[in-house]
């Protein structure tokens, strides 16, 4: 059961799920009903749901171990970024598949005090559903920086 949910919302709910990773939400909601049963009675004795909380946080653990030591497996179980922007083109394929609307996308850049999408020289959604936004001003600023703290 675990793992349907985790591939139903890795593949439908990534931005649904802001801040909070996939897996961080599926492990509370499924801890919450598994102590809520345990709790309530539906197990015949306290140790069902012990034990069912315990699978959990054991696939919980497992999932996160096998990422860390596999990048294959890293790429299924921690999306990578979805560029949405590139140097203030959108990525129309891009948006369709994450279902965003054009202005979603010009709020979440207003969001991000982005005027003029023109301006923008990538903007990605990170794995946890949150959009990153990188201005061509913001690099040219950086470059100036650092050349000022070369002697």
């Amino acid at each position: 059961m675990y793992l349907v949910l985790f591939g139903l919302l890795r593949i439908i709910l990534k931005r649904e799920s802001g801040t909070t990773g996939v897996t961080d939400l599926l492990v509370i909601v499924l801890l919450a009903d598994a102590a809520q049963n345990g709790m309530s009675g539906n197990y015949t004795s306290i140790t069902d749901g012990v034990l069912l909380v315990a699978v959990i946080i054991g696939w919980s653990y497992l999932l996160d171990a096998v990422a860390y030591g596999w990048p294959a497996a890293a790429r299924v179980i921690r999306p990578s970024s979805l560029l949405l922007v590139r140097n203030g083109q959108i990525m129309h394929r891009n948006m369709r598949r994450e279902l965003i609307t054009d202005e979603e996308l010009n709020q979440l850049l207003r969001e991000e005090g982005v005027d003029d999408i023109s301006k923008v020289r990538e903007a990605r959604m990170e794995s946890d559903g949150q959009i990153s936004v990188t201005t061509h001003h913001s690099v040219d600023h950086r470059r100036k920086r650092r050349r000022r703290q070369m002697p």
